[in-house]
């Protein structure tokens, strides 16, 4: 990867912006993951991924859904309850069937006066009851209606996810691409600091005037101030990625020094590109195709409700004069079939809106569909246009430096005002941060070309590390 400063150096001037150059030259030649100490993009996508406060609300929101969609089961699954309860009267009937209940009645028991009149009863009653739904068509559509939903949520937190990691992949080479700015800037200002130096020289051998010296120092602190603006945004945009990352405390790591080269930038191109399949595949289309299969569900859910229901139930019961589950145990099975044909305007209501809810889902299923096309459509544009950016900004960042080169040699000979000169050295400096910027934007562009047609931006992680 080729260095982003290259400082003009004539009689033994700009040493330090050569220094630089190399050291970065080096420095990027070495794959990121053997920088001792820096974040690599596929760690910073890792900590995202587990930590990234747009992933746990998604997570969350997952769970919450599923766990919605088990509280139907109630109307599927089978229910065990105990009972246990104790009771003291001196109720005629309510003694006499406690009595009876605990197996106790003897024939003093149907003396007249003692039916009337009767001691209280003590009864420590126990049981253990089984209810098992057998016919319920509604609680099946619900439970089906829940699977789509929750499916509905699991791929909106996929797409969530994905977005994460975009926005991750953005703010990286955001940070990084400040890193190199700082870089950058360091190098222009040592050109121009050694273009003061060249100016005060010719003023004392009388070649220009001291205006020359003063118009360089004047760029040199100009340079020199926008080195100070990029020093602070670099540490800001650290915490940035920081608080994206969901540790916003955690800044205890580097970044690399440069981006990519324009070279392997270009590579980009190969790793995107949508399909239809992948469209269909896409985690928001498929949001919103289960989402309407949701509805769909629930339309037949709520048109079930005038449909019969039969539950079946078993119970063990035991009563004693003692303690709960005591004494000789009684059995009770039976079935009860219910039926509402009519239960007022709250199920025409309920049909109703969930009519109206399923064509609301099926025109936003559509509209996911269409979106995704043009959203494909209009990522592979913006990477073309990001592209054409960054070949034209190659280009400008020669012809800036052989157009300084040819300006320095033009001064030093006493053919060209400091002016000129000072031009000249902007002008490639400039080029330079264009060019960094368009990388950053080619990087970010191919991101979110990868995640509109369906795949991973995660992807990028093993291209950095190449």
């Amino acid at each position: 990867m080729e260095s982003t400063v290259r400082p003009v150096r004539r009689n033994g001037r700009g040493g330090t912006g050569v220094v630089v150059a190399l050291a970065l030259g080096v420095l990027s030649a070495l794959p990121a993951a053997a920088q001792e100490g820096v974040l690599t993009l596929a760690e910073a996508l890792e900590r995202a991924d587990a930590g990234a406060y747009a992933n746990r609300i998604g997570a969350g929101e997952v769970a919450a859904q599923a766990g919605e969609g088990l509280q139907v089961l109630r109307g599927i699954l089978p229910t065990v309850r105990l009972e246990s309860g104790y009771a003291r009267t001196t109720d005629p009937i309510g003694v006499f069937g406690t009595t009876l209940r605990q197996r106790a009645i003897t024939q003093a028991d149907f003396d007249p006066a003692r039916l009337n009149h009767p001691e209280a009863a003590a009864n420590y009653s126990g049981g253990v009851v089984l209810e098992q739904p057998l016919v319920n068509v509604e609680a099946w559509l619900a439970r089906r209606t829940a699977t789509h939903a929750t499916a509905a949520r699991e791929a909106s937190s996929s797409w969530t996810k994905l977005g994460t990691r975009v926005e991750v992949v953005r703010a990286y080479y955001g940070a990084v691409l400040t890193a190199e700015r700082v870089v950058t800037l360091e190098a222009a200002l040592d050109a121009e600091r050694g273009h003061v130096r060249q100016a005060e020289k010719m003023v004392e051998q009388g070649i220009v005037t001291r205006s020359d010296a003063l118009l360089a120092a004047v760029k040199a602190g100009e340079v020199e101030a926008m080195l100070v603006e990029a020093r602070g945004a670099a540490s800001l945009v650290k915490r940035q990625l920081a608080v994206l990352l969901g540790a916003p405390d955690d800044i205890a790591f580097d970044l690399p020094a440069q981006l990519p080269s324009s070279e392997r930038v270009l590579a980009l191109d190969a790793l995107s590109g949508a399909s239809a399949d992948a469209l269909v595949k896409r985690a928001d289309v498929r949001a919103a195709a289960a989402g309407h299969a949701a509805a769909r569900a629930d339309v037949r859910r709520a048109r079930s409700a005038w449909l019969p229901r039969v539950n079946g139930m078993a119970r063990f019961d035991w009563n004693s004069a003692d303690m709960p589950y005591d004494g000789r145990e009684n059995w009770s099975v039976g079935v009860v079939a219910s039926w509402t044909p009519f239960a007022g305007a709250s199920q025409l209501g309920d049909v109703r809106a969930t009519e109206g809810r399923e064509q609301m889902a099926r025109a936003q299923a559509e509209a996911a569909r269409a979106q995704a096309e043009l959203d494909a459509a209009g990522r592979d544009n913006a990477w073309e246009v990001a592209v054409e950016r960054l070949r034209i900004a190659d280009q400008a960042v020669e012809q800036s430096i052989e157009a300084h080169r040819i300006v320095t040699r033009k001064y030093e000979g006493g053919l060209a005002a400091v002016v000129e000169l000072l031009g000249a050295s902007a002008a490639e400096t400039e080029a330079r941060l264009r060019r960094s910027h368009a990388r950053f934007d080619a990087i970010v562009r191919a991101a979110e070309r990868l995640q509109s047609a369906g795949k991973d931006p995660a992807i990028l992680a093993g291209w950095a590390q190449s």
